[in-house]
């Protein structure tokens, strides 16, 4: 059993999520960066792939206080899960990732991972689990995941984990906020980076619903594994 996943990302018009520099441009809108806050209080856990978690260090959680008090009076922690997926999780003992909070931490890793750095990671509560292979199990993190509790779980990128679910087919909805900006970048990242697909083996997605914004962005909400049409 795995949990239902969706990946939410904020992309330009150009299909850009950073702009070359790589140092995590802003790009949702104000209404936007809301939308993402009830998201993030209504999952169970929220997954970061390497370059995001060790570049950015994201907080990934809940700003709102109301939110949050919410989740409390639910019975959960006022923060999500914090989900790291990462093949060396040289994680700095200042990492917003591990200091800013309350949240359950997870890291699944690989034994590129050095023992010194897991028992750092275990000492400061984070639960680690070592995958014996050059990456991640991605379709065993997630049964892990649903075995800690997570029922639903929202991926926030970067773009080559994102690619890896979605090749995997383990996306069940994809939300594309589009903000009416341009990057441009050939090396600027996208929504989903890897080694790419042929045109026969192209992820299919079903529409679901179109959301226009006054500031001129995009919300587009997608199902997947549905049927390729040709």
């Amino acid at each position: 059993m795995r949990p239902t996943t969706f990946i939410n990302v904020a992309m330009t018009a150009d299909g850009k999520i950073d702009t070359f520099e790589r140092k995590g441009s802003a790009i949702s809108s104000k209404r936007d960066k809301a939308r993402v806050d009830e998201l993030r209080a209504g999952v169970d856990a929220v997954i970061v792939g390497g370059r995001t978690l060790l570049d950015e260090s994201p907080k990934l959680t809940v700003k709102s206080e109301a939110l949050r008090e919410g989740r409390v009076k639910r019975g959960l922690s006022p923060n999500p899960i914090k989900v790291g997926i990462v093949s060396s999780a040289d994680l700095h003992p200042d990492s917003d990732f591990l200091n800013t909070g309350p949240a359950p931490i997870v890291i699944f890793t690989t034994n590129q991972t050095s023992k010194e750095q897991i028992d750092f990671l275990r000492g400061r509560d984070v639960d680690v689990f070592v995958h014996e292979s050059e990456r991640v199990n991605l379709s065993l993190a997630l049964e892990k995941l649903y075995e800690l509790g997570a029922r639903r779980v929202m991926i926030e990128g970067g773009g080559t984990i994102n690619f890896e679910f979605l090749r995997q087919g383990l996306v069940d909805e994809l939300m594309i906020y589009i903000a009416p900006l341009i990057f441009g970048g050939e090396h600027a990242p996208t929504l989903a980076a890897g080694l790419g697909l042929a045109r026969s083996e192209a992820i299919a997605l079903r529409l679901e619903n179109v959301e226009t914004h006054d500031d001129g962005g995009i919300l587009l909400h997608y199902k997947l594994n549905v049927a390729l049409k040709t």
